[in-house]
C-alpha cells in the first residue's frame, strides 16, 4: 500500500533536490504577481507582509516592503532563503507561534497545492489570523479534477466565509495571463483574491 500523500515531504524533497517554486516564479507569471503585489503595499502604504509559502524566494526578489516574514513547510528553502535575504525573517510553518501579526498577509500559488484537508484548514485559519488589514490569494477557486498528485483545486473562498466572518472578500481579479494548456509555463489558473477587515479602507490598482 502506498504511504498518503504529504504535502511537506514532496516540497522538502523538491527543493533539496534542487528544484524550485515552479513555473509561477520566473518569466511574465513572476513579473506580474510582482506588478500587482507592490502595486496594492504602494497604494495602501502597507509596511509589513508575512507571507505563507515563500518558497524560493523569488517573489521576494520583486517585493518592495520594509518588514517580510516567509512561512514554508521546507527547511531546505528557508535556510537558502535566510541566506540569501539576511534582513528578513524566515520560519518553518511549525514555528508560526513566534510569528506576529503583519498588516498584509500573502498565499501566493500555494492553496492548490495543500492535498490534505486538516492541513488545508488549518492553513486557511493562520493565514487570517496573523493578518492585521488585508490578505491576498492567488489561487483558484472551484472544485476542479487535475492529474497532477500535488495540485487539488478548492473553492478556498467558502472555507473562508465559514472560518472568518469579519473578513471581506474586497475585487476578485482574473488573471492577465489565464490558463492555456498549450503554454502552461507562462499562463495560470490562478486569479488574485483581496480581502480586508470590515471597515478597513483599500486601494486596489490593477497592473495594465
Amino acid at each position: 500500500m502506498n504511504a498518503p500523500f504529504s504535502s511537506a515531504d514532496y516540497w522538502e524533497a523538491r527543493y533539496s533536490a534542487g528544484g524550485h517554486s515552479g513555473a509561477g516564479s520566473t518569466g511574465r507569471l513572476l513579473a506580474y504577481k510582482a506588478c500587482f503585489l507592490n502595486g496594492f503595499i504602494a497604494a495602501n502604504a502597507v509596511a509589513s507582509v508575512i507571507d505563507f509559502g515563500c518558497g524560493d524566494g523569488m517573489l521576494l526578489s520583486r517585493l518592495r516592503v520594509e518588514t517580510y516574514t516567509g512561512i514554508d513547510v521546507s527547511e531546505t528553502t528557508l535556510a537558502a532563503c535566510g541566506a540569501r535575504f539576511p534582513l528578513h525573517e524566515f520560519l518553518p510553518y511549525s514555528h508560526l507561534r513566534h510569528a506576529g501579526v503583519a498588516e498584509l498577509s500573502l498565499s501566493i500559488d500555494v492553496i492548490y497545492h495543500l492535498i490534505e484537508d486538516d492541513l488545508f484548514v488549518d492553513y486557511i485559519r493562520n493565514l487570517f489570523t496573523h493578518a492585521g488589514r488585508f490578505v491576498i490569494v492567488y489561487a483558484s477557486n472551484g472544485d476542479l479534477a487535475w492529474p497532477a498528485a500535488h495540485v487539488r483545486h478548492r473553492r478556498f473562498t467558502d472555507t473562508v466565509a465559514a472560518l472568518h466572518p469579519d473578513w471581506r472578500l474586497l475585487a476578485h481579479c482574473p488573471n492577465l495571463h489565464p490558463f492555456d494548456s498549450a503554454r502552461p509555463d507562462d499562463t495560470s489558473f490562478a486569479d488574485f483574491f483581496v480581502f480586508g477587515r470590515q471597515g478597513v479602507p483599500c486601494v486596489i490598482s490593477l497592473p495594465g
